[in-house]
């Protein structure tokens, strides 16, 4: 699904868990970006980024915005498919096929937090590692002491929680250094799991609310994402819409 330009994955959970079962059984390498629609806006202006984001194996629809608009255009299979459940699913799925798992950002709290609640949940979850990094600026290069450690510990899903773009831009440029299957930018997934974050309720992540309950939770760092991308994307969209009416018009 072309979204302003942004290529969106046709996809719902029980797909996306397909797909990326079938790349870790036949050793593809690839990455998997999880699209909220502050991504669809940042793509507008940097090429770098949508190219990314295009090159990605798989782009989720992580915004209820996004599947409204599948949904418009008559897209019936489309549905959220939210990082951070995503992550449950697929940890849950690993425990009957031994999938090895990597936890690369956050901080070392959180990732204690997050591999114990994990571990609680799913007893025979097989976690090869983790490293919270120091602040990586968006195109700095990995240590090469660290991606030989991530390759040693031969990980079949690679989570890589440092927040997009960020996490975007690493996935692409370490790619292949990596002998990874399946890399996974999760955003703040590691936080709202290991509990160092509050996760909206159900109802306002279904209602296409989270968004509210995010800014209210951290206004300083989030107000720029959702007071001015927000309308910045409904903007896009409806300059859009009226240029392709016109060239309809016109032909």
């Amino acid at each position: 699904m072309d979204v302003l330009g942004v290529k969106v994955s046709v996809t719902n959970p029980q797909e996306a868990l397909r797909t990326i079962a079938h790349w870790i059984e036949t050793r593809q390498k690839t990455y998997v970006c999880i699209a909220p629609v502050s991504t669809i806006v940042d793509c507008q202006s940097d090429a770098e980024y949508l190219q990314i984001i295009n090159g990605a194996g798989m782009t989720t629809p992580d915004g209820m915005p996004l599947v409204w608009l599948g949904k418009l255009k008559g897209i019936k299979s489309l549905e959220r498919t939210y990082g951070p459940d995503l992550m449950v699913a697929l940890c849950g799925l690993s425990q009957g096929k031994g999938y090895r798992h990597y936890f690369y950002g956050g901080t070392t709290k959180t990732n204690e937090l997050l591999l114990t609640k994990l571990k609680e949940r799913f007893p025979q979850l097989i976690i090869a590692g983790a490293y919270a990094p120091p602040f990586l600026s968006m195109r700095d290069r990995e240590e090469e002491h660290v991606l030989a450690a991530i390759n040693q510990a031969q990980p079949d899903i690679l989570w890589v929680g440092l927040g997009s773009p960020k996490q975007d831009y690493w996935m692409a440029n370490h790619r292949d250094k990596l002998d990874v299957p399946v890399m996974i930018g999760i955003g703040a997934a590691f936080d709202f799991i290991a509990g160092t974050k509050p996760q909206a309720p159900v109802w306002m992540r279904t209602s296409g609310l989270e968004w509210f309950f995010r800014f209210c939770c951290e206004p300083k760092r989030l107000w720029k994402r959702y007071l001015v991308g927000n309308p910045k994307f409904l903007y896009l969209l409806c300059r859009e819409a009226l240029s392709n009416k016109r060239k309809v018009s016109c032909s």
